[in-house]
C-alpha cells in the first residue's frame, strides 16, 4: 500500500503519494476550507431539489506542520480549526468545533488530466471540465435539459434529471496522472473538475478520511479499489450461459417463454417482475410491494418453479426495501417496530411512490434487517425455489427520518443502498447460495461490491438518446468497473416509455447485440409493456433476439475466464481499453467502447439508422473483425459495416479463444 507524504513547504505544504503531487497548500492559496451551511432537500417519488444556504466558508490559510500533522487555522495566533495527520495511505481529518459541518479540499489539477469514477456515471465518462454532485437518487428521464422529453418530465413530475444524476454515486476518482482518491464519508458530496488550476471536494461534513492509491498502471489502481471496496462474489455460470427472458405476463408468461426457445433461443432464466402481482398506476404497470407470491397472477407457482429447474432454467423475482401499506408484510413489520419512523412522532414514516404509499424497513435496526433477510428473502423467495431477483430501488430514504441507531437522514440516504446490498448478501449466505443464487441493483454507494453481485444500468428511455437512451449503458459499465464492480448489464430494450417515446425494432435489435456481449443478456418489457414492442413481437426482431442469445452463450467459456480474472485481480469484464492498453494514449479518451476483457473490442452501435461504423483498435496488437474476417493493425481507427446482426467486434488475432470466436462469427451466419 502507498503511504502519502506531508512536506513542508515554506508558509504551507505539499501532500503527496508516490511522489505525485495532490495537494499543494500556501498562506496565499489555501487549499483547505471549513465552514457552516443549512441544507435545503426537497424529494418528490426519489427526485431531488438540494440546495445549501452556506453561513461561513473559513480558509485555512495557516499551517503548522510538525512531522506527518498539520494544525490548520484561519490565520496566526488563531486557534486550529482543523488537524490533518498521515495514516498510510490516508488524511485523517478531525475538526475542532463540532458546529463545522462544510468541508472543502482543492487537489493540484494539470493541463489534459482525465478524471473517471464517481460510481456509475451515464453521461459522462471523463469528468474533467464537469461538475458532478453525489447523492442517490432517481437518475431522471431524458437527462437532457434542451430536450423536449426532459421537460415534459419535469414539468409533470419533477424528474427529467440532468447529466450528474445517477442511482449510484460515489465519491472515487481515478486520475489520468495513476492515482486514485477517495472520500470516506456518505454525506451529500460534489467533485468539481471545471477550474483548469485544481478540483476542487465538497462535503457536508467534515469527513473522516481521504485515502489516496497509486501504482505503475491502472490496472493496479483498479485492482487495489476492487480490494477496498470489497470484491463481489463470482458471477454464477447459469447467468451468462444464457439469456434470461424478463416477461411480466402472468400465467402466461410461461408460454411465451416457451415459443421463444422453439424458435431457438438459448434461454437459461425466466424473469417475472410480477410474481408479487400487478398494480397499475399512470405511470404504467407496477408491481404489488408485498413481498410473496401472487396465486392468482401465477398460480401452483411453486410446481412451475420446480419444472423449470428440471429444465434447467431459473426463476427470477423483483423485491425492494418498501412495504406498501395496502399489503400484509406492512402491518407485520409495523407491528414488530421494524419501520422507520417520522421524526415529529412514532408512526412510521410513509413514503409517496406514484399513487400508492409505502413504509421503509429500517436496515440501521439488526432486528430490521434479520426480519428483511430471513422472513422476505428467506422464506418467500429462496425457500420457494427462486435463484435471483432485481433488488430496486434504495434511493428514497427521505432526510427527515428517524432511524432506530440514530443517523441523520443527510448521513444515511447515501449509505442506504448498501445496507440494503448487504440485507440481500446476508439472506442467500443462510441458505448456502452465495456464487449460486444472483440478485442486481440500480442503487449503490461506496462498498457495494463487496455484497452485490451484478449492476444494473437503471431505467434507461426506450431510445438512441445522448443522455439517456442505450449509449449510457456503456458509460455506466464503464465507469461503475473501474471501483470494483466487475459485474455489469442492462435491460435489453430499455426501460422507461413516457409521452409517446416508444420502442422500435431498430432499438431492440441493437440493443441485443450490445447484451450479447455483456456479462449477462436480460430482457426487460418496461414500464408500459402494452404500448411497446417486445422481442416476441416481431418476427424479425425475434430471428435476431435468438441469433444474438446463441452468440452470448457461445461466449460462456471465455466469459468464465474473465470471471476468474475478476476473483483473482479485481477487474471489470467490460472495461476501458486503457486498463490493457496503457501505452497507447489514444485509448485513454474512447469512451463508446470496451474492451470485453483484454481479448475482444466492442463498439456497439448506439445510433440510430448507421449501418457503418467507426471503431478504435489498440496499438501493440493485431485485430480480427469478426464477422467478416478482416485483419486489422491496431493503433488506428477503422471503419466497418454494421448491419444489423453484425455490431463492431474484433479479436486479438494472437487470442487462445481465436478458435472459439471464429466459431461464433460463423454460428451468426446461421
Amino acid at each position: 500500500m502507498t503511504s502519502l507524504r506531508i512536506a513542508a513547504v515554506g508558509n504551507g505544504f505539499d501532500i503527496l503519494v508516490a511522489d505525485l503531487l495532490v495537494v499543494r497548500h500556501r498562506a496565499d492559496r489555501p487549499a483547505i476550507f471549513v465552514g457552516r451551511g443549512r441544507a435545503d432537500v426537497a424529494m418528490y417519488r426519489g427526485n431531488f431539489d438540494i440546495a445549501d444556504r452556506i453561513d461561513e466558508r473559513i480558509a485555512l490559510r495557516h499551517a503548522e506542520v510538525r512531522g506527518e500533522r498539520i494544525a490548520l487555522s484561519a490565520g496566526p495566533g488563531q486557534a486550529p480549526l482543523l488537524t490533518l495527520a498521515a495514516d498510510g495511505d490516508a488524511m485523517i481529518l478531525e475538526a475542532a468545533d463540532t458546529s463545522l459541518n462544510r468541508f472543502w479540499m482543492r487537489t493540484h489539477a494539470e493541463p489534459g488530466e482525465r478524471l473517471w469514477g464517481a460510481g456509475e456515471q451515464m453521461s459522462y465518462f471523463d469528468l474533467a471540465g464537469r461538475r458532478f454532485p453525489l447523492w442517490t437518487s432517481e437518475p431522471g428521464v431524458g437527462r437532457d435539459k434542451t430536450t423536449a422529453l426532459t421537460f415534459q418530465a419535469d414539468v409533470t413530475a419533477h424528474s427529467g434529471g440532468d447529466y450528474w444524476n445517477t442511482n449510484y454515486p460515489q465519491p472515487t476518482w481515478l486520475s489520468s496522472r495513476r492515482y486514485a482518491l477517495h472520500v470516506e464519508t456518505s454525506a451529500y458530496a460534489c467533485f468539481d473538475f471545471r477550474d483548469p488550476g485544481f478540483h476542487e471536494i465538497e462535503v457536508w461534513e467534515i469527513p473522516a478520511r481521504i485515502e489516496l492509491t497509486a501504482a505503475d498502471s491502472f490496472a493496479g489502481i483498479v485492482a487495489t479499489l476492487s480490494s477496498r471496496f470489497g470484491r463481489p462474489p463470482r458471477l454464477p455460470e447459469w447467468a451468462y450461459s444464457g439469456a434470461i427472458l424478463g416477461l411480466k405476463d402472468g400465467e402466461r408468461s410461461f408460454a411465451r417463454m416457451d415459443a421463444i426457445i422453439a424458435a431457438g433461443a438459448e434461454v437459461t432464466g425466466l424473469w417475472c417482475e410480477d410474481w408479487v402481482g400487478l398494480r397499475v398506476t399512470s405511470f404504467g404497470k407496477r408491481l404489488f410491494w408485498d413481498w410473496k407470491a401472487n396465486n392468482d397472477r401465477y398460480p401452483a407457482l411453486d410446481k412451475r418453479i420446480a419444472d423449470l429447474a428440471a429444465r434447467g432454467i431459473r426463476f427470477l423475482g423483483y423485491v425492494n426495501p418498501y412495504l406498501a401499506v395496502d399489503g400484509t408484510m406492512y402491518g407485520e413489520a409495523a407491528s414488530a417496530g421494524h419501520l422507520a419512523l417520522r421524526l415529529d412522532t412514532d408512526e412510521p414514516y410513509l413514503v409517496d411512490f406514484g399513487e400508492f404509499d409505502c413504509g421503509i424497513v429500517d436496515f440501521t435496526s439488526p432486528a430490521a434487517a434479520d426480519w428483511f433477510a430471513e422472513r422476505v428473502i428467506g422464506r418467500e423467495m429462496l425457500d420457494a425455489g427462486l435463484s435471483g431477483w432485481m433488488a430496486d430501488f434504495g434511493e428514497y430514504l427521505p432526510i427527515d427520518v428517524r432511524l432506530a441507531d440514530g443517523t441523520d437522514g443527510m448521513i444515511a440516504h447515501n449509505a442506504w443502498p448498501v445496507l440494503w446490498a448487504a440485507v440481500n448478501a446476508r439472506a442467500i449466505a443462510s441458505r448456502g447460495k452465495t456464487g449460486d443464487a444472483l440478485f442486481f441493483m440500480r442503487a449503490g454507494g461506496s462498498g457495494l461490491s463487496r455484497h452485490c453481485p451484478l449492476l444494473w444500468a437503471g431505467d434507461q428511455s426506450v431510445d438512441f438518446s445522448r443522455h439517456d437512451g442505450i449509449g449510457t449503458v456503456v458509460t455506466a459499465a464503464l465507469s461503475s468497473g473501474l471501483l470494483g464492480n466487475a459485474y455489469h448489464h442492462s435491460d435489453l430494450g430499455g426501460y422507461t416509455s413516457l409521452f409517446g417515446n416508444v420502442r422500435t425494432p431498430e432499438l431492440l435489435m441493437r440493443w441485443s447485440e450490445l447484451s450479447a456481449f455483456s456479462p449477462v443478456m436480460r430482457s426487460h418489457e418496461g414500464n408500459r409493456p402494452d404500448d411497446n414492442l417486445q422481442l416476441d413481437g416481431d418476427p424479425q426482431v425475434l430471428a435476431h433476439f435468438v441469433r444474438m442469445s446463441r452468440i452470448h452463450a457461445a461466449l460462456a467459456p471465455y466469459v468464465a475466464t474473465l470471471c476468474d480474472e475478476a476473483v483473482a485481480r479485481g477487474l471489470p469484464l467490460q472495461r476501458p481499453l486503457f486498463l490493457d492498453h496503457e501505452a497507447d494514449l489514444d485509448c485513454w479518451g474512447v469512451d463508446t467502447q470496451y474492451g470485453y476483457g483484454p481479448d475482444l473490442v466492442v463498439a456497439p452501435v448506439i445510433i440510430a439508422d448507421a449501418r457503418a461504423w467507426d471503431a478504435y483498435l489498440p496499438a501493440g496488437a493485431d485485430w480480427v473483425h469478426l464477422w467478416s474476417g478482416a485483419a486489422y493493425r491496431g493503433g488506428a481507427t477503422v471503419t466497418v459495416a454494421a448491419a444489423l446482426g453484425e455490431p463492431p467486434v474484433f479479436y486479438r488475432v494472437d487470442s487462445a479463444h481465436a478458435a472459439l470466436f471464429a466459431g461464433i462469427a460463423m454460428l451468426g451466419e446461421q
